[in-house]
């Protein structure tokens, strides 16, 4: 059976949302706003090491997100990475069902979008790409759009950044804590570390109020490092309260704190609750790379974190046994 996809749905014209997008009115971004006044943090990495890590811990702390710049990754690598996603997803539909996934198989690299429903029956408002970048080991080019030609390379130099990107972060968070500063990397696999690529396609929405592009959740990666297009829709969960993501800072990295990180820091940084809006006239794109450690990679908190005064928060086990939990919505703790 084929599956329905969103981008087609929106290319229809209907002037009605679905009843299967709809979500409870509590959900409902028109009653749910977000609220005014209040900015995510924003890091420069080009700053004093010291002070970059204080940043860092506290907004990981208190946020469990921050907008980094001066990344040292080239604003031209950002606009090919974009330019070659946007390709992919302005081929003709057949062209694009070629590479589609196989999730009833388990098989989730490739194109796909999400329909599984949650326990109020109701569904989200996005299709996606989704493959693993790193390590070339893993790696099924495969499973990588074939159009346009130059994704690849383009993909591959972004995944070099990334694991550029990954190592710094990672130091940092290290000794946010007071740990060695390889403490963290070496948690989670050390080079085993698997980047996955996942684009995210926001096409317009008659009802944008309605729905969600990506319901309310934290990533089960230890890190998610995003870059968007300039529709703006990202909002993170804070002090009870929703917080738009500004989106006129040109090339930021949207840093997200994942699970794993804080299994690994025992809750001393937390994983950010955030969720995707939807527009009515123009489609909304994102490229997450999830950075996680390998399936059979065991994380719990790391010993150093733990003393009688800061017992143990969470329990240990592989990523594979946490993934199939939470994708299950079974107790995590």
């Amino acid at each position: 059976m084929s599956t329905e996809r969103i981008q087609t749905l929106s290319s229809t014209t209907i002037r009605e949302l679905p009843a299967r997008f709809v979500r409870l009115p509590h959900e409902q971004p028109a009653n749910s706003k977000a609220m005014d006044g209040v900015t995510v943090p924003v890091i420069s990495l080009a700053g004093p090491r010291s002070g970059v890590v204080d940043q860092i811990r506290r907004a990981c702390s208190e946020w469990g997100f921050f907008l980094a710049t001066d990344h040292g990754i080239p604003g031209s690598l950002i606009e090919r990475l974009k330019e070659v996603g946007i390709e992919f997803f302005k081929l003709p539909q057949a062209e694009k069902e070629k590479l589609a996934n196989d999730h009833l198989a388990g098989d989730l690299e490739g194109y796909g979008t999400k329909m599984t429903k949650n326990h109020e029956e109701k569904v989200e408002w996005i299709d996606y790409y989704f493959h693993l970048m790193s390590p070339a080991s893993k790696v099924r080019h495969e499973k990588w759009p074939h159009h346009p030609p130059s994704y690849r390379k383009v993909t591959e130099e972004y995944n070099r950044e990334m694991l550029r990107m990954t190592e710094e972060l990672l130091r940092m968070l290290s000794e946010g804590l007071g740990l060695e500063k390889g403490a963290m990397r070496k948690c989670l696999g050390g080079d085993d570390i698997e980047l996955e690529m996942k684009i995210n396609f926001y096409p317009p929405c008659p009802q944008p109020e309605l729905a969600l592009g990506v319901e309310p959740h934290t990533d089960m990666s230890a890190l998610t490092i995003l870059v968007p297009n300039d529709v703006p829709g990202l909002q993170v969960w804070k002090d009870g309260n929703w917080v738009a993501v500004h989106y006129d800072i040109p090339h930021a990295l949207f840093v997200h704190v994942g699970d794993q990180i804080e299994v690994l820091s025992n809750g001393k940084y937390k994983g950010v609750l955030h969720r995707s809006l939807v527009n009515r006239e123009k489609t909304r794109m994102s490229w997450a790379v999830f950075i996680a450690p390998q399936h059979e990679a065991t994380i719990g908190p790391i010993p150093e974190l733990i003393d009688d005064q800061n017992p143990p928060k969470y329990t240990a086990r592989t990523f594979a046994e946490f993934r199939y939990r939470k994708f299950n919505k079974l107790p995590l703790n």
